[in-house]
C-alpha cells in the first residue's frame, strides 16, 4: 500500500530480554518492497509453476517477509524446480521426508538419543571405539528416558564389539555438535526451549552420518539454525541446509594439509590485489597475505556480523542475486549420478529467470574457463575495500586488522553491502580481462 509506513522484522525472531549487546536489526518490512506473501502467491500458476523472475529483483530490493520466508528459500537454495507443479513438488516433499527419517531411524539404532529429544555435550566413544562413561552424558540423557536407558547405550555399543570406523567417526562428532548447538544463537528465545535445540542436534547428526566426506565442522550450526526456525517440519529444514551445504561444503573439508575455505580465501586476495593494491601489499607486509582474518565471514556467510534477521536477509539478497534456474535440475542429476553432474550439456537457461549476479557471470563465461566465484567472496572484498582508508592508517599488525574487521559487527547495511559486491564483480571481471 502506497505510503504505508515499514515494520521491524524482530518480532518474528524474539531475542531474550536479558541480552542486551546484540547487533541491532536495520532490516525492515517495506510494503511495496519487501517480497510479501500475497505477491510470493501471484507468481504462481494455477497448476504450480513459479515465475522465479518475478521475485527476484523484488528480493533483491526489500528482501522477504518473515512469514514466507521458508518457502521461498526452499526455491532459491534448489530445493525445488520452479518449472514443477504443485503436485509434484508435494510427491518430493513426501518422498523427502520419508528418506530424511529413515536415516534418522539408522542414527536412532546406532545412538537412541538421536531423536528422544535429548542431546549430548560430553564424548561418549574413544578413537579406537571404547565407550566412555562420562557422568555428564548420563546426566544429560537421564532427563527424560527411563533411568536405565543412559547406561544401556553405553552397554549396547560396548556389546556390539570392534565398530566400524564409520560409525566410530560419526560417534566422536556427536558431543562437539551438542556443544556448538547450545553457543549458536543463544540470544534467541527459540533457543530457550530443549526441543529446538534437540532439533538442531538432530538434523546437523544425521547430515554427519550421510556426509562421510565433510561429516560435521564447526560452524554448521551456524548456518543450519535459520533453517529449523523458518521450516516447521524438521525433514524440511534438513533438505534446506542439505542445499546450503552443496554450496559451502566445500569450505568445509579438510585435509592433513589443508582446509577448503582456503580456496576462497585465496581468491579474496586475488581479487583485493587487482581492486585494491595498496590495500593487498599492506595486508602482506603485516603478514596477512594468506587473508585468514577474514575466515569467519566465508564460514558462516557473516552471521557474526549482522544481527539474527539482518543475516538471513543478506543472505536471501547474496541467493536471489546468484540464482540459477538450473540448480534443482543439477542437484537431482548429482545425486542420481554420483558426485557430479554435467551441467554443461543443459539446454539454454532464461536470462530473465536468472539473478543479476549470475547474469554477470553468463556474459563472462565464454571468456573465462574458471568457475565463476561465489558472491560470498566480493562482499568479503566489498567490506575491505569499505574499510580501505582506515586499514591502510591504523592497521600495524594483524591484531588491529582484526580489531577493525571486528568493530563492523552490527554496523553493516545488508543491502548495501551486496550492492558493494555486484559493483566490484564488475570492476574485478572488466580489470580483470585487461590483465
Amino acid at each position: 500500500m502506497w505510503g504505508a509506513t515499514s515494520q521491524p522484522a524482530d518480532s518474528y525472531y524474539e531475542v531474550r530480554p536479558e541480552c542486551t549487546d546484540v547487533p541491532k536489526t536495520r532490516f525492515k518490512i517495506k510494503p511495496g518492497k519487501t517480497l510479501s506473501a500475497r505477491k510470493w502467491q501471484a507468481t504462481f500458476t494455477s497448476e504450480g509453476y513459479l515465475d522465479i523472475g518475478k521475485t527476484l529483483s523484488r528480493i533483491q530490493r526489500g528482501g522477504i517477509h518473515p512469514s514466507i520466508r521458508g518457502e521461498v528459500w526452499e526455491f532459491l537454495l534448489g530445493c525445488y524446480d520452479p518449472k514443477s507443479t504443485f503436485d509434484e513438488r508435494e510427491q518430493l516433499r513426501q518422498h523427502r521426508r520419508k528418506q530424511y527419517y529413515q536415516w534418522k531411524n539408522e542414527c536412532h539404532e546406532m545412538f537412541p538419543v538421536v531423536g528422544s529429544g535429548k542431546f549430548i555435550t560430553a564424548p561418549v566413544i574413544t578413537e579406537d571405539g571404547q565407550p566412555i562413561q562420562d557422568p555428564l552424558v548420563l546426566q544429560e540423557t537421564n532427563s527424560g528416558l527411563s533411568a536405565s536407558s543412559s547406561s544401556e547405550i553405553v552397554k549396547e555399543l560396548a556389546s556390539h564389539g570392534p565398530l566400524d570406523k564409520k560409525v566410530i567417526q560419526w560417534m566422536l562428532t556427536l558431543h562437539q555438535i551438542g556443544l556448538d548447538v547450545v553457543r549458536t544463537d543463544r540470544t534467541l528465545v527459540f533457543y530457550e526451549k530443549q526441543e529446538n535445540l534437540s532439533k538442531l542436534w538432530d538434523i546437523l547428526a544425521v547430515y554427519a552420518w550421510i556426509d562421510t566426506d565433510v561429516g560435521y565442522c564447526q560452524g554448521m550450526s551456524d548456518l543450519c539454525s535459520p533453517m529449523i526456525i523458518l521450516l516447521d517440519d524438521e525433514a524440511d529444514a534438513f533438505w534446506c541446509f542439505e542445499r546450503l551445504m552443496r554450496r559451502l561444503r566445500g569450505n568445509f573439508r579438510c585435509t592433513e594439509s589443508s582446509v577448503g575455505v582456503e580456496a576462497q580465501l585465496s581468491n579474496l586476495a586475488s581479487i583485493t590485489q587487482v581492486i585494491d593494491p595498496k590495500l593487498h601489499q599492506h595486508l602482506e607486509t603485516l603478514g596477512g597475505g594468506d587473508y585468514l582474518f577474514a575466515f569467519r565471514m566465508l564460514m558462516v556467510l557473516f552471521r557474526r556480523e549482522f544481527s539474527f534477521c539482518d543475516s538471513l536477509y543478506l543472505w536471501e539478497m547474496m541467493w536471489a542475486l546468484e540464482y540459477d534456474p538450473d540448480l534443482f535440475s543439477l542437484y537431482e542429476e548429482a545425486e542420481l549420478v554420483g558426485d557430479k553432474a554435467d551441467g554443461s550439456k543443459a539446454k539454454a537457461k532464461s536470462v530473465r529467470q536468472c539473478g543479476k549476479f549470475e547474469r554477470e557471470n553468463m556474459k563472462n563465461k565464454g571468456k573465462n574457463s574458471e568457475a565463476p566465484l561465489p558472491i560470498s567472496v566480493f562482499l568479503v572484498a566489498s567490506v575491505l575495500k569499505d574499510k580501505s582508508s582506515k586499514l591502510l592508517q591504523e592497521a600495524r599488525g594483524l591484531d588491529d586488522v582484526v580489531k577493525i574487521l571486528n568493530d563492523i559487527t552490527g554496523n553493516l547495511d545488508a543491502r548495501k553491502a551486496c550492492s558493494g559486491a555486484m559493483k566490484l564483480h564488475k570492476k574485478y571481471l572488466k580489470k580483470a580481462k585487461q590483465t
